[in-house]
């Protein structure tokens, strides 16, 4: 199936590998492996050099390497430190890391363009990994991880996530205040599963147990056989019903509940997470409640950057200014030949 969360990784894969020559990294198990950079003294191979700087003389900011990569187990042990474990932001995947990278840039946040941009006035504090207090029908409240909060804006970073979750129905209709932000019946469905799909070979008791002669054409029979097996288990399994684009519905009720505006920034080669965006954003009822909510791409948020910014953005990332098109990866690779 066509997937462009799936060839964003690739194109990520390829540059990250180019970009990681003069830094300590590894890459992860499998056949689609990503690179995973691991931080030197004062410099990281997943930051442009000044952001992390600042990010280093920032306590608050540092803290958001607290936060441990959900898949370290299965990647190699970093060379230069082993006993750390790896760190989300180590990832060249991490939207995170890409949000900081951003607005954590000496001058960046300062920038009056991108301030209008994105709708901040004041002097307002960066706050990354920034906990709400959605409240829920209980009278209790769900304390949901925004990526950023920049005064009364929050916002949701996106780069090579899939999407923006699906939760059972249970979930997302306690919370309280679902029904004064949004259109119940137009929010976007889906059935979950409530078991996991199920491999053939965990069907024994649906094979012989007795030895048989291969025959011509044995393996192709074998797999209509294992094709049916799991078809038939698939359809016979529970099904709950639930809302696709989670994350959506719950950071609109937070930014709904604390009177702040909500931004999701995506990749424009994403036009997938687009779409999804608008399919929540249509049973939004109230207009002055779609005013707050606004969408933005990476590309464009690069038109108002400091230029040595720009320039990491495009090698790494493909990221360029809306109107002009990244570095292709042959040119990259053929300029890395030649240094």
């Amino acid at each position: 199936m066509f997937s462009y969360a799936a060839l964003l990784r690739a194109e990520l894969a390829e540059r990250n590998r180019l970009h990681a020559g003069s830094y300590p990294y590894v890459e992860s198990y499998g056949g689609d492996p990503v690179i995973v950079y691991a931080p030197e003294q004062q410099r990281h191979g997943n930051f442009y050099e000044p952001a992390y700087e600042a990010i280093l003389s920032m306590p608050s900011w540092f803290r958001r390497f607290d936060k441990i990569h959900s898949h370290g187990r299965s990647l190699p042990k970093p060379q230069l430190d082993p006993p750390r474990k790896w760190r989300e932001l180590d990832s060249s995947m991490s939207s995170d890391a890409l949000l900081m990278n951003v607005f954590c840039t000496p001058g960046a946040a300062e920038s009056c363009e991108l301030r209008s941009m994105i709708g901040i006035s004041g002097e307002p504090e960066l706050e990354f990994g920034w906990k709400a207090r959605v409240p829920l029908c209980s009278g209790r409240v769900d304390r949901t991880e925004v990526d950023m909060r920049w005064g009364d804006l929050l916002v949701e970073a996106k780069l090579t996530e899939s999407d923006f979750q699906c939760r059972e129905a249970k979930i997302v209709e306690a919370y309280r205040g679902l029904d004064d932000v949004f259109e119940r019946d137009l929010l976007p469905k889906v059935r979950l599963r409530t078991r996991r799909r199920r491999a053939a070979v965990e069907f024994t008791e649906k094979f012989t147990q007795e030895w048989e002669q291969p025959g011509e054409g044995a393996d192709e029979i074998a797999r209509i056989f294992h094709a049916e097996l799991e078809s038939q288990t698939d359809s016979e399994q529970p099904w709950e019903p639930g809302y696709a684009g989670y994350q959506l519905i719950r950071n609109v009720l937070a930014a709904y509940a604390t009177g702040a505006s909500f931004c999701v920034v995506h990749d424009d080669r994403r036009p997938d997470l687009r779409e999804a965006w608008f399919a929540v954003m249509v049973a939004v009822r109230s207009a002055e409640m779609r005013t707050r909510c606004k969408v933005l791409t990476w590309q464009e948020l690069a038109t108002v950057l400091p230029k040595g910014l720009q320039e990491f953005l495009d090698f790494k990332y493909g990221i360029a200014a809306s109107g002009s098109c990244a570095t292709d990866i042959s040119t990259l690779r053929a300029n890395c030949t030649e240094t």
